[in-house]
């Protein structure tokens, strides 16, 4: 088993550097597809995180009351409300704490508000749902109660997250898959040629008894090999790449969206993995659509 082991290792060595051409094509192909899917996996899960941000700010639906609505008429619209399965919860805010707030938004300007006789702001219930997508919904829900002045929800913004977070997710998973395809289809040719060239030496081998496994042994190495060696140069290219992203970009991503970009170890821990299994998986399958071709394998 050992010497089986070694033997591949061997000859798929030994191949790879004998069709150099072919194997820094494959080497090539494959990583440039790695990469492309390391950056979009970046992007992805950052995206993915700045808009849960996002939805936390717009999961919630402002009901300002009636000025003749009291605390006691709002306790009771509020159980109203958590008796729907799209309501996670229900605030009362009263003008006196919206004021409070408003100034704390302020800053240091909150003084300019001191010269107002009367607070102007409403008493309102802060509606927190449990789906975003259910906003529409409590919405119109909402609209219908009575003591309730207006409702505020930001439909627009929360379609536009939604739209921007499902393109996202499934231009990748169409690029990711056009790109797994045509790495698979170079390593396959790259293998072809070992096996082309390699044709008398295998007619041999069947004729002395060798078996079907030991004949695709270093073939399956082969591609196996050039997949590994193009996960880890992906591997450092991204790794580069994004490291540099956070440097240049990570204020800036933090003022515009309130969310700042992953940690880069912690990006590449999890993204090593999915390189070396992707980047094997590829080779090896290669390997065997092409033996299944022309070794009748």
């Amino acid at each position: 088993m050992i010497r089986s082991l070694r033997y591949s290792l061997t000859q798929a060595t030994v191949q790879v550097f004998r069709n150099k051409g072919m194997s820094l094509a494959s080497i090539f192909s494959i990583t440039a597809m790695l990469l492309i899917l390391g950056l979009f996996f970046f992007i992805s899960v950052n995206i993915n995180i700045a808009t849960e941000k996002a939805k936390q700010q717009f999961n919630t639906i402002e009901v300002y009351l009636l000025e003749e609505t009291t605390r006691q008429d709002a306790d009771v619209i509020a159980q109203s409300l958590l008796s729907m399965d799209e309501i996670s919860g229900v605030v009362y805010v009263s003008k006196e704490d919206a004021m409070q707030a408003f100034k704390q938004r302020w800053g240091e300007k909150s003084y300019l508000l001191d010269g107002l006789a009367d607070n102007p702001l409403p008493n309102a219930l802060r509606v927190e749902l449990a789906d975003l997508e259910d906003g529409r919904l409590v919405y119109e829900a909402c609209r219908n109660l009575i003591g309730v002045e207006d409702v505020r929800f930001y439909q627009e913004e929360v379609s536009k997250i939604l739209t921007i977070t499902d393109f996202i997710q499934k231009g990748a998973l169409i690029v990711i898959v056009f790109l797994i395809i045509v790495s698979v289809i170079v390593v396959s040719n790259t293998v072809k040629l070992t096996v082309m060239a390699r044709q008398r030496e295998i007619m041999i081998m069947k004729y002395v008894g060798a078996t079907n496994w030991f004949i695709r042994g270093p073939l399956l190495a082969e591609g196996m090999m050039i997949g590994c060696i193009s996960a880890f140069i992906a591997l450092g290219l991204t790794w580069l790449i994004y490291a540099r992203i956070v440097n240049l970009f990570a204020t800036q991503a933090l003022l515009l969206f309130s969310s700042s970009f992953v940690e880069v170890g912690f990006m590449m821990k999890n993204l090593s993995w999915i390189f070396i299994a992707l980047g094997a998986s590829i080779g090896a399958f290669g390997s065997i659509l092409s033996m299944r071709r022309f070794l009748n394998a």
